[in-house]
């Protein structure tokens, strides 16, 4: 005997200050109490172009493209509960890691779990992508 769920409503998050979405996705979704941030990289929101730099300027990029759609979600990083970091070499990680730790393991603040893997290939061939999920106040 099964039970039909009963899901609450989802919701498209979606804003100018963050890229648009390069496939059929969205950059965000908010189900219930929770925000789901897509996968972000290093577009710059107005020309939709790779940020030039490296590391260091696209990990920036990617935080400030999150922080965007976090706030257009009703959400913030202090609410981040798990983060997934995919790198496309290893070691960044220490550089990746101090940005990361300005916007989500500030001093007084509780960490979010997160998981960290090295992959062969990232959109437009980025050396980082950052995806988020957060708590939403009901």
């Amino acid at each position: 005997m099964s039970e039909e769920l009963s899901l609450e409503p989802r919701n498209v998050i979606a804003t100018n200050s963050a890229p648009k979405a390069i496939g059929p996705y969205s950059q965000g979704i908010r189900a219930g109490n929770l925000l789901f941030t897509s996968g972000q990289i290093a577009l710059d929101p107005e020309s939709q172009a790779v940020v030039a730099g490296g590391i260091k300027e696209q990990t920036t990029q990617v935080f400030a493209n999150l922080k965007a759609i976090l706030e257009a979600g009703g959400s913030s990083f202090a609410q981040v509960v798990k983060a997934t970091v995919f790198l496309k070499n290893f070691d960044d990680f220490a550089a990746v890691n101090a940005i990361y730790a300005t916007h989500l393991a500030a001093a007084g603040t509780q960490p979010p779990a997160r998981t960290t893997v090295e992959v062969s290939r990232l959109p437009k061939d980025v050396l980082v992508e950052i995806d988020l999920v957060a708590l939403v106040a009901s």
